[in-house]
Formats: structure tokens, sequence, C-alpha cells
């Protein structure tokens, strides 16, 4: 069944009322089809939206260069609960692993992958998710998430249920989905049933000239990037299928699940769907939680959990005072610690009902870049050499100051958090260290169980077979003396 024909003269008068007719520049010039794909492409955009988000960015991108200072205060003692070994009590550790796990087995828990990026700076154009960091088995990172949702599944199940089902959401962009899910089909979902991971995608917003005029890319295309991982939130509420009225929030609340767990991609050691962090978020009865690593060295440049102007939120390592970055606190460890690393909880109501009342208010970030464009005389296509434009994107913690409470779990940084950002050789956050990260883990938990490993031997132990390093009883005593994958 074809869609109504779009009506072009109302289309237009849309696009004078919101002060774009420029876009409309080339019509007479172009072909029917191109007529057609230009006319579809501003159909389907909310300009009025564009104008308004134009709007609030350019307001908090003035304040923010007026040099206003904000008061910046370390998040309350009240909201931060460390659950690092030797920091935490075990006992209280256990149960609030136990508050998770039950949680998950009644239904009530997802995760969402956050995996828009592309491998880019990793010298793939595939999909972020889809690299193989080199570990003996070869597994993507994929691969390495898919397998431990299905042991968490086996864990939870433990608690009286025969299935448990923990459903995968995963937030892909335009240039990786089609990708994305050919991936999935082709290693058939890593053991997962196809019904529970659901594939969306993150909103575009369209570039804007330095004084909020659309640009084109060409005579016929709007020039659009990536609304920032920020666009989850929007996303989660926009049809995934298309014809088909379904959105993550509606799927959500038709499964019953209460809480979500949220993740980047780019984490080798990401704990997916962490029965402690879920149950730091329930025992505080927060719409919103986010774990952190503790950063020890006041130059590392990483953004951190804070209050601004008491409300919450990440300040960035550039806006922190040198004053307060290297402040302690009572314990003579770091005020500001808590280093951002993109791993959230939220309630499903918090998402469905309480960010669209505010969404309006969150500030989108501008970035300030060289567009390729087309002159609205000539018709010609320019290459700027100095920024000519600018592209809007919103972070995902940008919902961190409409939350009353916020929980701040602590987790250590060598059991959590070991981000592939940069190309092989790089020596920092690149293949190399993510591979060595997660074998010393791994390692860790051998020798915890009992097990010798011979210096120079690389054991990786299949996410199918352990979680957190549980169930390795039967290495007690063993001697591993050869690299390889141990799989259940």
């Amino acid at each position: 069944m074809s869609s109504a024909p779009i009506d072009i003269t109302a289309l237009r008068a849309r696009y004078e009322a919101a002060g774009q007719s420029h876009l409309f520049t080339f019509w007479d010039k172009l072909t029917a089809d191109q007529q057609a794909s230009l006319a579809a492409q501003l159909d389907a955009l909310d300009v009025e939206r564009v104008n308004q988000v134009f709007k609030t960015a350019i307001q908090a991108d003035d304040e923010a260069r007026s040099g206003k200072s904000a008061r910046i205060d370390p998040p309350p003692a009240s909201s931060v609960q460390s659950t690092i070994e030797g920091e935490a009590d075990a006992a209280e550790v256990e149960q609030l692993r136990k508050l998770g796990l039950d949680a998950i087995a009644q239904g009530k828990v997802g995760v969402l992958l956050m995996a828009g990026g592309q491998g880019t700076r990793l010298g793939s154009s595939a999909p972020k998710g889809c690299y193989d960091i080199g570990l003996p088995s070869h597994k993507s990172l994929f691969q390495l998430q898919a397998e431990r949702i299905l042991t968490l599944q086996r864990l939870a199940a433990r608690g009286g249920q025969d299935v448990v089902v923990v459903p995968w959401y995963i937030m892909t962009s335009g240039p990786t989905r089609r990708d994305t899910e050919d991936f999935f089909k082709k290693h058939d979902f890593f053991g997962l049933k196809q019904e529970n991971v659901v594939f969306f995608e993150q909103g575009t917003l369209p570039c804007l000239s330095l004084d909020g005029k659309i640009l084109l890319e060409s005579q016929h295309k709007v020039a659009t990037a990536p609304d920032g991982n920020g666009g989850l939130y929007r996303a989660l509420r926009t049809p995934y299928t298309a014809g088909k009225p379904d959105t993550v929030i509606s799927d959500l609340e038709r499964r019953g699940i209460q809480y979500l767990h949220a993740y980047g991609v780019d984490n080798c050691l990401v704990k997916v769907g962490d029965p402690v962090f879920i149950g730091v978020n329930l025992q505080q009865g927060v719409q919103a939680g986010v774990k952190v690593v503790k950063k020890t060295d006041p130059a590392e440049s990483v953004g951190v959990v804070a209050l601004r102007d008491g409300k919450f939120g990440v300040v960035e390592y550039s806006e922190l005072p040198q004053q307060l970055s290297e402040a302690r606190d009572a314990s003579g460890e770091l005020a500001f610690r808590a280093a951002n690393i993109a791993n959230h909880f939220y309630t499903t109501s918090f998402l469905a009902a309480e960010v669209p009342s505010f969404e309006a208010q969150m500030a989108f970030h501008i970035a300030r870049k060289k567009i390729p464009t087309v002159d609205l005389a000539s018709g010609e296509p320019v290459k700027p050499s100095a920024p000519n434009g600018m592209k809007l994107e919103l972070f995902v913690f940008d919902v961190f100051p409409f939350c009353d409470r916020l929980a701040v779990h602590e987790v250590a940084r060598n059991e959590e958090f070991s981000p592939l950002k940069n190309a092989p050789g790089t020596g920092s956050d690149d293949p190399a260290t993510s591979r060595r990260d997660l074998l010393a883990q791994q390692k860790r938990w051998l020798q915890n169980a009992g097990a010798t490993v011979v210096d120079g031997v690389d054991i990786e132990l299949s996410a199918r077979l352990t979680y957190n390093g549980e169930g390795l009883e039967r290495f007690n005593g063993v001697t591993l003396d050869k690299s390889q994958n141990i799989e259940p």
C-alpha cells in the first residue's frame, strides 16, 4: 500500500514559516526523482524541533562561553556506593547481587547496548561490535556480550524458574544497522533467541550553518549527522520497524521489563546486566544510576560525575579547575574521582513517562565542523577550509540534571573497564590493551579458584563458562601451561 503523495505547496509553506525555505533553492532544476527524494527528507524532518534545538543549544553554549562559573561539588556520599573488593563488605555485596538476580529471575531486567559506531579508528568499516580484539577464540565484542547474557540467564534461573529471558536492545545507527543485523544472523544470534534481540536506530539531525540554517549536502540532499548517544531517549519512542508501531518502550512494557542496564559496545570487560549494579539501584530506589571507576590521577582526561549548581551531571576534565581536580577528601582519595564510563541504569517508567516531560529542555552540544555543502548562489559544491557549520548532539548523561536522585556505583577499573578507542599499536585504549585486560582478569579468576597459570600463557575463559569468576572449582590444583580458549 503506497503512502499518500506529499503536498509540496504545504511543505514549502511549512519551511517558509520556519525560516528554512532556502532548502528549495534548486527545486526547479531537479529531476522528478531528485524532487521526490528531497521532498521525502523534508517531510520526515521536524523542522520546528530543529529550530528549537538550535535555539536551546546556542543559549547553553553562550552561557558556557560567558565564563560564568558554576559551583561544582562531589556527589553526595548518600548516593555513592562502592562494591570494590577490599573496600566493601562482602556480605553486603552478595546481598546486592541476590537482589539483582531476583529481579532478573522475575523477568524485570533488560539490557541496552549503544552500538552505533563504526570501527573507523580501528581500521575497519564494520560496526565496532564486530571487532576481534585478538583473543585466542577470536570472538567479537558482540559475541562476548551475548555469551554473558546467556550465562546471566542461566545463573538467574537457579532462583527457581525454568526459563529466564534478558532481552537485548541494540541501538545502531544508519551506517551500521544493516551490517549489525546481518552479523547477528550470520552467527545465529550467538545462541540467543532472535525474538529477544531487538535492533533499533539512533536518530539524526541536520547539520546547520553557524546561524542555524539547515545545510544541503547536495542540491537535493540535506546534510545530516547522528544526534549523539543521548539520541537514545528519543529513539526509544520511535518505531524500529518500518510500517509497524512497535517501539522499544512498548516492547519493554509488553514484556514487563521494569529496569534497564545500558552500556557502550567498546568495553570488553562490561558486566552485561550486572546484578550487583541492578541491586545497588534497587536498594537506593532511584530512577537512574551510573557506574563509575575511580580516577586516581588528577591529570587523567576523563569526565567525572559531580554536582553542578546542585544538580547531577558529568563535568568534563577541561571544565574542572586544577584545585578541584587535585582536591582530596578525608580518606586521601581524589574528591572528584567518579570517572564516567557510559554505563547506566534506568527504570522503564523514567524512560517512558519522565524523560519526555523534560526532553525539550535538554541542551544539545555544539560541535563546530567543516561541513561539505552547496553554494546556494552557484549550486557548486563547497569544501570549507574553516568551520562553516555545526553538528548537534546529546550525550547519554544529559538526563542526569533532571534526576532528583542518582545512584553512583563505584567499581574496580581492572575488573570492569577497558575501552577500545584507538588504532592498533597506539598503546592506550587499543585492541592490545583490551585483550591484555580481559586475559589478566580471567587469569585472576583462575588463580582465585586455585589454578596455576604459567607465565606467558594466555587462558581465555568462555563467557558461557563463567560470568564473574564463579563455577571454576574444577581448576583447583590444575596447572595451565598452554595458551587456549576454554569452553564449557
